[in-house]
């Protein structure tokens, strides 16, 4: 998943930052409001996460010309104003959620996962699709029961794959969704990427669920995967109760 942080306090900015990153989301940094509007209209961000005080354009601009644009991405803000107008204004003009500085980043950070779900439509706390069981809060991974490994960006990228779930994504929307602004369209680092994840989720399920839809994508497809993982266990057990009766 993609944010957009704009913030110009740099100390600040560095650690929402890192904290982001190290939740294996993509992250981009405005540090003024008429650069955070130039990169929210050209990029399709999951989340955006807005200070009020800002230089060259105030938030509370930038906020209301993001909705007119029709720029749907939720948008949290960071604010010192404590005052209750402020946060009517901002709600008033479409802010999803409001954070008053001081904060502690482990709110910050459930209150970013709370929105993700919030997003289009809402989806459970924990994604689960058959075999394939993630928890965000944890950025856990587990299939067919079992805890299973990824990378930050192998995750993020199962993640998208599980949040879109039957639905086909072009190179550009996963992109788009799981890398920065430093992403390079011409590199095939998608498709690498989507090759190591199919890699550990065969070597865990025995099957392939990520589809490559030709001309089109690829879709993370798990209909049926319970049928075929039982009737690969139940055969196994068969074959291992003949040959215990054999010996």
């Amino acid at each position: 998943m993609r944010i957009l942080v704009v913030e110009d306090d740099a100390p600040l900015a560095s650690v929402l930052l890192r904290c982001l990153r190290e939740e294996s989301y993509a992250v981009d940094h405005a540090v003024d409001g008429q650069e955070a509007e130039w990169m929210a209209f050209e990029n399709p961000y999951d989340l955006i996460i807005l200070d009020l005080m800002l230089p060259r354009k105030d938030g509370m601009d930038v906020l209301q010309n993001l909705r007119a644009g029709d720029v749907t991405a939720p948008i949290l803000i960071l604010t010192a104003r404590d005052k209750i107008d402020s946060r009517v204004e901002g709600l008033d003009k479409g802010a999803d959620d409001f954070l008053s500085k001081p904060f502690e980043l482990e709110e910050l950070t459930a209150r970013v996962r709370a929105l993700l779900r919030r997003k289009a439509n809402y989806t459970p706390p924990i994604l689960s699709a058959g075999a394939l069981v993630i928890d965000p809060s944890r950025k856990e991974v587990k299939l067919a029961g079992q805890v299973v490994e990824f990378t930050a960006k192998e995750y993020s990228l199962l993640e998208y794959f599980a949040r879109n779930l039957g639905s086909v994504l072009t190179r550009t929307q996963l992109s788009e969704h799981v890398w920065d602004v430093n992403f390079e369209p011409t590199s095939n680092v998608v498709d690498v990427y989507v090759g190591y994840l199919r890699t550990k989720i065969s070597k865990a399920l025995g099957f392939n669920p990520i589809r490559t839809i030709r001309g089109h994508g690829y879709m993370l497809d798990m209909d049926g995967d319970f049928t075929e993982l039982g009737d690969r266990t139940r055969q196994a057990s068969s074959s291992a109760q003949s040959n215990s009766h054999v010996s």
